[in-house]
């Protein structure tokens, strides 16, 4: 690619860090906010916490660091977290250069992690940030002391068609009407006043992402994750086959542990039951 994301006009930049502020709002309060420079551009980082071992958080698509304000603070009570906007993105990240392949997002993470001098990363991933999880632990995992994704996106199981179907016909005709229809089946429940999910779709009607598309690694490439593993899966997660995705994902790396939660959806810790289990599960596997 030979392109960079931007907003697609001054008054969209403007519309979408008003919606930024508000579900950012809903975050504790950062310790440290960083503007980390690397090759591809600025990374905005959130540091909560300041003790135990690091945690770094990659939200999904568009939904930047506030998606996680949930699980901050049970979190960044027994470790240092650092809520990362994925460059490339909708966010406080700002693109500079373009990205040649996905290789190159993986670099761009890295000098993040060097730059903050981390290392034996935790690295939590939610949706399309579980791709990227797994992306990084195949192509830099040398800062990596594990990878926890969370109902993650084309890394075992491609987008089931309808929602390319759905979702085109939401962006095409872009009304809440059908945005609010969208988001209640893909979340399993009505989240369209949510300010983090008000975010994501204010980020689809302002930003123009410039970014490779992202598809399912290989079973080779799958199979050379070394570093440990948790895969946890909604079982009524409508974006993928979840119970073949785990399946496929366990055959794969059987070093893996893999688990299918099976009154969540998509939005794995919307349900409090769910989101309680999701902690622990990350504390537990986090020394």
């Amino acid at each position: 690619m030979n392109e960079i994301g931007g907003f697609r006009n001054p008054a969209a930049e403007k519309r979408y860090f008003a919606a930024y502020d508000r579900a950012m709002a809903e975050c504790p309060e950062p310790g440290t906010v960083f503007d980390v420079e690397t090759r591809h551009g600025t990374t905005r980082v959130y540091r909560y916490g300041d003790g135990g071992s690091s945690v770094a958080l990659l939200p999904g698509l568009l939904a930047t660091s506030a998606c996680f304000a949930a699980l901050i603070p049970a979190l960044a009570e027994h470790h240092t977290v650092y809520a990362i906007d994925t460059l490339g993105e909708a966010g406080r990240s700002v693109q500079k250069a373009p990205f040649k392949d996905i290789r190159d997002r993986t670099s761009a993470l890295d000098d993040v992690f060097e730059d903050l001098g981390l290392k034996d990363v935790r690295l939590v991933g939610g949706s399309t940030g579980g791709w990227h999880a797994v992306n990084q632990a195949i192509h830099e995992p040398g800062r990596l002391a594990s990878i926890t994704l969370l109902d993650a996106t084309t890394v075992s199981a491609p987008f089931t068609r309808k929602v390319f179907r759905y979702g085109l016909a939401a962006a095409v005709l872009d009304s809440d009407r059908l945005w609010r229809r969208f988001l209640a089946w893909s979340a399993g429940e009505d989240v369209f006043d949510q300010p983090a999910a008000r975010l994501v779709l204010t980020g689809i009607r302002c930003y123009r992402a410039r970014v490779p598309f992202q598809v399912c690694p290989s079973d080779e490439a799958l199979r050379s994750i070394e570093v440990p593993t948790l895969a946890l899966f909604g079982g009524r997660s409508v974006v993928h086959d979840s119970a073949a995705a785990a399946a496929r994902l366990k055959s794969l790396l059987p070093h893996a542990d893999v688990e299918i939660l099976p009154d969540a959806g998509h939005y794995l810790y919307l349900r409090p039951p769910d989101r309680d289990l999701i902690i622990e599960r990350i504390l537990d596997r986090v020394a």
